[in-house]
């Protein structure tokens, strides 16, 4: 995809667990959505988290990942290519996401959905219905800063495909 060649249309969706309470963050994803908005259809979609006892056994910890991840799951486009946002996926690049972003492209992928859970990550059947699992780092970031990080690199991603300036 060179400069001036238009993208297919697709649609970008992000489906957190949780509501993103912190005002900062909220305005910083809004202002990359709406930049986003530029290259691709851009939606976020938030299912509610579950309250996380301060004493979690193993049994509450899986009780909390089964219900925000069959939430998640309900939310899910059938027909969406989900990506599982995961402390153990794959770290890319920002150009090798402009490189993953054009395959999808050209593979005619125009439903893309990265799912982001709570606190304490996201349930198996979450993981093993998405296609990929990314880290966005090894370090750890408060799961409300994961979608401005992943819409920031989205964004970028589309600057890089068009040759567009960006601090790259």
């Amino acid at each position: 995809m060179g400069p001036g060649v238009p993208p297919m249309p697709v649609h970008i969706e992000l489906l957190a667990v949780g509501e993103m309470d912190q005002p900062a963050l909220r305005r910083a994803a809004e202002e990359y959505a709406r930049r986003l908005s530029r290259y691709a259809r851009v939606s976020q979609r938030r299912v509610p988290g579950e309250p996380i006892p301060a004493r979690r056994s193993q049994r509450e910890i899986n009780r909390v990942l089964e219900s925000e991840g069959r939430r998640l799951l309900e939310a899910l486009d059938p027909g969406a290519y989900a990506v599982a946002l995961d402390r153990r996926g794959r770290s890319l690049t920002s150009e090798e996401v402009a490189e993953w972003l054009n395959q999808r492209l050209v593979a005619g992928d125009s439903r893309l959905a990265f799912l982001i859970g709570g606190p304490l990550g996201l349930a198996a059947p979450v993981l093993e219905r998405a296609r990929e699992r990314w880290s966005l780092s090894h370090l750890t970031f408060p799961h409300q800063m994961v979608p401005v990080i992943l819409l920031e690199q989205l964004y970028r991603a589309f600057r890089i495909l068009r040759g567009e300036p960006y601090h790259y």
